[in-house]
């Protein structure tokens, strides 16, 4: 429930933005991303088919493989077998 919550808080803090990286897991699993923006680092878990909009001005995103990417807020992602891959 806590994860669910903390990706709940994350889409309603971008809910007023028109620019946001969006995020689906197509994987039958939770798949979890670390988010840092600022100074500040949240863990951000995706539901099986779960899809999330989360960092408006741009963030680094710790992916479920480990791999660690910059976005600039635009990108749409995809989880597959585990891995992302920015569309």
């Amino acid at each position: 429930m806590w994860k669910s919550l903390v990706a709940a808080i994350a889409v309603l803090a971008v809910g007023g933005s028109a620019l946001a990286a969006s995020v689906v897991n197509k994987d039958s699993e939770i798949r979890t991303l670390i988010v840092t923006q600022g100074s500040g680092k949240m863990k951000l878990a995706l539901h099986a088919g779960e899809t999330v909009e989360f960092c408006p001005k741009g963030c680094f995103v710790t992916w479920p493989n480990g791999d660690l990417g910059a976005l600039t807020g635009s990108e749409s992602i995809e989880i597959s077998g585990g891995v992302a891959r920015i569309k």
